[in-house]
């Protein structure tokens, strides 16, 4: 049985708004507020929860406050707005995509408070928002953890502490860096499959079941075969997230190849105004390899 839990919800973008309504089937969430008030209103209408005129108000209201935005400077000025409202003891588990060091300086904003941060960031697409089998990686203090489980399993198939804040992050930068390969691999084995003049539907089906298979083979190349790339993983905020990833390699000396080569894919196909497409889009860049040359 869950346990009695106040849980207030801040960003209902294309993942959070799933996220919330799992919360609410799981009759956890008590209230949202989201920049676009639009959002939110559909939602409480939805769901009969309620809308908060503030990040502060809903904060006073919730005992756990999930975020889920997009960018860094989202989340500190998330934080900031939070701070006057947060009850002592209150966790705030963010389930952005952010740099590990972004997430310590929100924890220790939040700790001004007397209330703790648990970096969250989720894998799994669109598909596994809405289904509440995301996987998620956390990073934080072992008890918080502990008392915010019920909530993050009402939205995720995978929950898993990774280590203090930032481990949460950093386990996600490397999922990032794993998505960058496998979309770059996909792409090109469906181009040259379709240069060979393969049947796609057969030789995807075929493939999802052999040792090459992956969850971007078996959900995105579909889309790949059809031209079609609606929103999944966005391919601007994967290029945001790849910028987290060098960053951090650098403070090791090291340049990743493959985040390098995707983050140069991406700026053409983001210069061609392609960033709000899933990140299967990148095929485009793929079929004129094997155009004939004279």
């Amino acid at each position: 049985m869950v346990p009695a839990m106040n849980v207030g919800f801040i960003g209902l973008g294309t993942m959070g708004q799933h996220m919330a309504r799992n919360l609410h089937r799981a009759g956890l969430l008590s209230g949202v507020w989201n920049r676009t008030a639009a959002r939110s209103e559909a939602l409480a209408a939805e769901t009969g929860c309620r809308v908060f005129s503030a990040p502060a108000a809903l904060a006073a209201a919730s005992d756990f406050v999930f975020t889920c935005v997009s960018a860094d400077d989202d989340l500190l000025s998330v934080v900031e707005a939070l701070l006057p409202g947060l009850k002592k003891g209150a966790i705030v588990v963010d389930c952005s995509t952010v740099a590990a060091d972004t997430a310590r300086k929100a924890a220790a904003r939040l700790a001004t408070a007397g209330a703790a941060l648990l970096d969250c960031p989720v894998s799994g697409g669109v598909e596994g928002a809405k289904h509440a089998t995301l996987a998620i990686m956390c990073g934080g203090d072992p008890q918080a953890f502990e008392r915010a489980k019920p909530a993050l399993a009402a939205i995720g198939k995978t929950v898993a502490l990774l280590g203090p804040t930032g481990a949460g992050q950093a386990t996600k930068a490397t999922n990032q860096i794993l998505c960058a390969g496998v979309i770059q691999a996909v792409a090109e084995a469906l181009a040259f499959a379709q240069a060979e003049g393969l049947p796609l539907d057969q030789v995807i089906d075929v493939l999802g079941k052999g040792a090459g298979s992956s969850w971007y083979f078996v959900h995105r190349a579909p889309f790949m075969a059809r031209g079609e790339y609606p929103a999944g993983f966005r391919l601007r905020l994967h290029a945001k997230d790849l910028r987290i990833c060098r960053e951090m390699a650098a403070r090791h000396g090291a340049t990743l190849p493959v985040v390098e080569a995707t983050l140069a894919d991406y700026k053409r196909l983001l210069e061609a105004g392609h960033g709000e497409e899933d990140i299967s889009t990148i095929f485009r860049l793929k079929t004129p390899l094997f155009a004939d040359k004279d």
